[in-house]
């Protein structure tokens, strides 16, 4: 089958994007590059490393050294500045082929937790971690998300106290991707009132002493770790406050943006993966003498799941292009989000019920998709959050 499936991504998945205005020659270039790795170093170990509920670590190294990791980070740190949003676009839709999101979200943790410290922390700050981050030696994750709520930033409890040159840091994190194997930690913390005033981020480095952390085990994303973390008079130096002191909120923000973004293109993809798996097994099953794909019904959802993505699909690259040229179009990013994951619920709902038991058993993509649909549709921002956030910013 895959062989098969090769030949319909070509024919009719992201590598479209070369007939779309907003890809050229350096975008389908990097797209080989990506496709030629995830081919050689993912797509044969990603049911064992599901099995094993985890990836190796060296991972991070190999993808650091196609340029994966840097993508979009200042060149003085090991990065690779001056490349658009669909560089990154084009990256997230080819690591989404193996139809595991874990790997995708466990290997690019550190694309949500170090952007605030491009962006807040001092030069020797960023000097001492940014390079090891880059390439692959250590690990970066970003803890927002609190057991007492969810994507209500503002009312987040860890606090971190100010006394002498240190925060002395109480509270708890949960559902942190690389929560267990990260080496630095961006942190959300109060330092001040109640409200988004009150907020500062602090970097946190796993062997501080007080910080400790335990597993979750999840419906989905399983070779991805995922974590609680516990604060307890976990000392800081004030060294590692990233941006002002209370006007945290706004890092935040602006990271969420991006975050959404991709986590809307991750959706997407894994859309994409399910329908080209549908496809090349409807055109091999037999069924009352005839392939699936000459039953019109089957034929019709098929349908229906390209519209679906190539709407969504032409959403993302609308306001990839905003963002790309300044913009912070939250409404949009909010309804594209939305509009992502609730086509790859359909999409991967038709997939398991054309492959049947197929679809049902594991050790394929479909059924690995099917139970990643709920963590897309909550991370990052959930459904009825990002409807309400796109609501207020249309004043309604």
């Amino acid at each position: 089958m895959s062989g098969r499936l090769a030949a319909l991504r070509l024919e009719g998945g992201p590598a479209m994007a070369a007939t779309s205005p907003f890809y050229g020659p350096v975008h389908e270039e990097w797209r080989g590059t990506v496709r030629r790795w995830v081919s050689r170093e993912v797509s044969p170990h990603v049911d064992t490393w599901e099995a094993d509920e985890a990836f190796p670590r060296e991972m991070y190294r190999k993808a650091s050294e196609i340029g994966l990791l840097g993508l979009g980070f200042p060149e003085a740190y090991g990065g690779i500045p001056a490349v658009d949003p669909f560089m990154h676009v084009v990256a997230t839709e080819e690591l989404c082929e193996p139809g595991c999101g874990g790997l995708v979200a466990g290997l690019m943790s550190h694309s949500i937790g170090a952007p605030p410290i491009v962006a807040g922390g001092s030069n020797e700050l960023k000097t001492r971690v940014l390079p090891a981050v880059l390439a692959g030696e250590k690990i970066s994750a970003l803890a927002i998300t609190e057991p007492s709520g969810g994507s209500d930033v503002a009312a987040l409890r860890t606090t971190a106290r100010r006394d002498g040159d240190a925060y002395i840091v109480n509270g708890s994190k949960t559902f942190i991707t690389s929560g267990m194997r990260a080496d630095y930690y961006t942190v959300a913390v109060r330092t001040g009132g109640h409200g988004i005033g009150g907020i500062s981020l602090l970097l946190i480095e796993r062997d501080a002493p007080g910080f400790t952390r335990t597993p979750i085990e999840k419906m989905g994303w399983w070779c991805s770790d995922t974590a609680t973390l516990y604060f307890d008079d976990v000392r800081v130096p004030a060294a590692n406050l990233l941006g002002e002191e209370n006007r945290g909120f706004q890092l935040v923000m602006r990271n969420f943006n991006n975050e959404r973004l991709m986590m809307a293109t991750i959706a997407a993809s894994m859309a994409q993966v399910a329908l080209d798996e549908a496809i090349a097994y409807a055109r091999t099953r037999e069924t009352f003498g005839k392939r699936l794909v000459d039953h019109q019904v089957i034929r019709h959802k098929i349908v229906e799941m390209a519209r679906q993505i190539n709407a969504t699909r032409a959403y993302r690259d609308a306001t990839a292009w905003r963002v790309g040229h300044g913009e912070a179009p939250i409404a949009d990013l909010s309804m594209l989000k939305v509009q992502s994951t609730l086509t790859l619920e359909f999409c991967a709902r038709e997939a398991a019920q054309i492959l049947g038991g197929a679809g049902y058993s594991r050790g394929t993509k479909v059924e690995r998709i099917y139970r990643e649909v709920r963590v897309n549709a909550i991370g990052g921002g959930s459904e009825e959050i990002m409807r309400d956030l796109a609501a207020r910013q249309m004043a309604l």
